[in-house]
C-alpha cells in the first residue's frame, strides 16, 4: 500500500453560512474585511453610505489639506495614524522629497496600516510609523532629529476599525469584553477601572467627559450593582445602563434610545484612555513641534475635546503664539454627510505657528 502523498493540497472547507441574507457579525462580513479581493462588493457598501467593516473613512479630507497647505518636501506629521487614509492623502501632497511621521498606539491596527501604506509605495525615505501617544511627540520629533514640523494633523477619538470590532471592547451593539483600551497592553481596561472607581468620581467622569445630566444616578446605581455582579461584558454594562434610567430595551415593543448608553461609554473610554490629559499634554507642546509659519489642523468629535482645542488655539492666537486660527469650528459638508454619517459630529479647527 502506497504512503499517501505529504504534498497534496489540504481539503477545502467550506465558509461558515451565517443566519439571513446579509452577514451581521463582524467576523462574518468576509467580503468587507478583505477589500483588496472584493472591491466590487465593498463599493457597494461604501455606495451605501456605509463604512466597511474593519476599515475606517478618512474625515474632512478636503478642509483639512486645505488648512494644512502642504507643499513638496516638507516634513509633516500624523499624530494619529489610524487607517492611514489623511496620511495617504498628505504623503501624495508633500512629494516629491517630503516625509510624514505616524504615529499611533493601537498595537493591533497599526502593523496594518504601515503593511498598507508600504504596499502603496510609500518606502522608509518617506513614511517613518512611531508606535507612541502623540503627546509625546516633542520626543519623538528631537529621537528623529526634526527641529520643528511644516504641519501637524491630530484626528481624535476611536477609528471605525476599533469600533466595530467587539472584540475590542468599545461597542455595545454586539456583546463584548468591557475593554475600550486604545492600546490593549496598557492597563486597566474598563472592566478593572469600573470595578475600582469611587461612586462620586465615576459621576464626575459621566459629567465631565459626556455631558451625562443624569450622572450622579447612574454613579451611584452602577457602582451598587457591580458589588452583586462585576460589569465585564459591553452588553452587560448597557442592559444595566438601560434599566437604571428605565429605557426600552432592544427588542421591546418600544423604540429604543441608547444615546446615555453611548454617553456613559464614551466617558468611560475618555477615562480609561486619559484621553482629554493626553489631548492636554499635546496642546502645551504643540506651537514647540511647529516651525515657523507651521500649520496645524485638529478633528475633534465631542465638546469636551472641542472645548480644549478651542481655548488652546485662541489663547496662543492672544499671546502671539500663532498668527492665525481658525474663526469658528469647520464641519463637513452636505455631501460627505450623506456618504458617510459618522462625520456628523467631526469639528475641525486650525491655526498658524508665529
Amino acid at each position: 500500500m502506497s504512503e499517501p502523498d505529504s504534498s497534496s493540497p489540504a481539503p477545502h472547507k467550506r465558509r461558515p453560512r451565517y443566519a439571513g441574507k446579509n452577514p451581521r457579525r463582524f467576523a462574518e462580513k468576509y467580503k468587507e474585511l478583505r477589500p483588496e479581493r472584493y472591491t466590487d462588493d465593498v463599493a457597494k457598501v461604501l455606495a451605501a453610505g456605509k463604512t466597511p467593516a474593519g476599515s475606517h473613512r478618512p474625515i474632512m479630507v478636503g478642509e483639512i489639506l486645505e488648512a494644512l497647505a502642504l507643499q513638496p518636501g516638507e516634513v509633516v506629521v500624523d499624530c494619529t495614524l489610524g487607517y492611514g487614509g489623511h496620511a495617504r492623502e498628505m504623503l501624495a501632497q508633500v512629494a516629491p522629497g517630503g516625509r510624514l511621521i505616524g504615529l499611533d498606539v493601537d498595537p493591533v491596527e497599526q502593523p496594518k496600516t504601515i503593511a498598507r501604506l508600504r504596499a502603496a509605495g510609500f518606502d522608509e525615505k518617506v513614511f517613518t510609523p512611531v508606535r507612541r501617544n502623540f503627546a509625546g511627540l516633542p520626543q519623538v520629533l528631537a529621537e528623529l532629529g526634526v527641529a520643528g514640523a511644516a504641519a501637524i494633523l491630530a484626528d481624535l477619538g476611536v477609528s471605525s476599525m476599533q469600533l466595530d470590532d467587539p472584540a475590542r471592547g468599545f461597542t455595545f451593539k454586539a456583546d463584548g469584553p468591557l475593554d475600550l483600551r486604545l492600546n490593549p497592553t496598557r492597563p486597566p481596561s474598563a472592566a478593572e477601572w469600573l470595578a475600582k472607581v469611587k461612586e462620586a468620581d465615576l459621576a464626575a467622569v459621566l459629567t465631565e467627559n459626556a455631558d451625562e445630566p443624569r450622572a450622579d444616578l447612574l454613579a451611584r446605581e452602577l457602582v451598587m450593582r457591580r458589588e452583586r455582579a462585576p460589569f465585564t461584558r459591553t452588553r452587560q454594562l448597557a442592559d444595566a445602563i438601560r434599566d437604571v434610567l428605565r429605557l426600552p430595551k432592544p427588542g421591546s415593543d418600544r423604540e429604543p434610545d441608547d444615546t446615555p448608553v453611548r454617553r456613559v461609554f464614551q466617558a468611560l473610554r475618555i477615562a480609561v484612555n486619559d484621553e482629554f490629559g493626553v489631548l492636554d499634554q499635546f496642546l502645551r507642546h504643540l506651537p514647540s513641534c511647529l516651525k515657523s509659519g507651521g500649520r496645524v489642523a485638529i478633528l475633534t468629535f465631542h465638546s469636551g475635546e472641542d472645548r480644549r482645542v478651542k481655548h488652546a488655539l485662541k489663547a496662543g492666537l492672544r499671546d502671539g503664539v500663532y498668527t492665525a486660527a481658525s474663526d469658528d469650528i469647520i464641519r463637513a459638508g452636505p455631501e460627505e454627510l450623506r456618504a458617510n454619517p459618522r462625520s456628523a459630529s467631526a469639528k475641525l479647527r486650525w491655526a498658524v505657528r508665529a
